[in-house]
């Protein structure tokens, strides 16, 4: 598979996937009101255990099983991404992305460095890649910045990326 096409499916699925709760995903099963764990929560937790929810977080982001209203919620932003994501939602090839964890560090109380390698058919097709996890309302979710590198790439580094994108930058 040539670069250009791994990326592309890379990005479809990262629209597709954007949010959730990967260990956790049966937790928002095919409920929109499902809430993911709050800031509060956190606070008697280790620094591991942060570490553990956002990288669960980041997973559940590329998971096909989140449902869109669980991927929109853990999506910095989600709602400015709504459309891109629930059309995205319809594409077969989300349904064998995955990410895998392989780092989280800890920048602020409210910001984390996450390396993963997205996954498709559980075949590498972007290895060590470097994202940004952000705690938003109370919920660590992916970053805009994130998402919208990956949406770059998908374009082939192109300024057809949303305007929320641009505004984000």
């Amino acid at each position: 598979m040539n670069a250009y096409r791994a990326v592309s499916r890379i990005l479809l699925l990262a629209c597709v996937l954007a949010g959730g709760l990967g260990s956790g995903v049966a937790a928002y099963g095919s409920s929109s009101s499902s809430s993911a764990p709050k800031a509060s929560a956190l606070a008697g937790y280790s620094s591991s255990a942060t570490e553990s929810l956002i990288a669960a977080n980041w997973t559940a982001f590329f998971n096909p099983k989140t449902p869109t209203a669980g991927k929109i919620s853990l999506l910095q932003d989600g709602q400015q991404f709504a459309t891109i994501i629930k059309a995205q939602a319809s594409s077969g090839l989300v349904s064998q992305a995955a990410a895998k964890v392989t780092k989280v560090t800890l920048i602020s109380p409210t910001q984390a460095r996450v390396t993963y390698t997205i996954l498709e058919g559980g075949q590498p097709v972007l290895s060590n890649q470097t994202g940004v996890a952000v705690l938003q309302n109370g919920t660590w979710k992916v970053g805009v910045a994130s998402f919208c590198g990956l949406l770059a790439l998908e374009n082939g580094g192109k300024a057809a990326t949303p305007a929320a994108c641009k505004a984000a930058t």
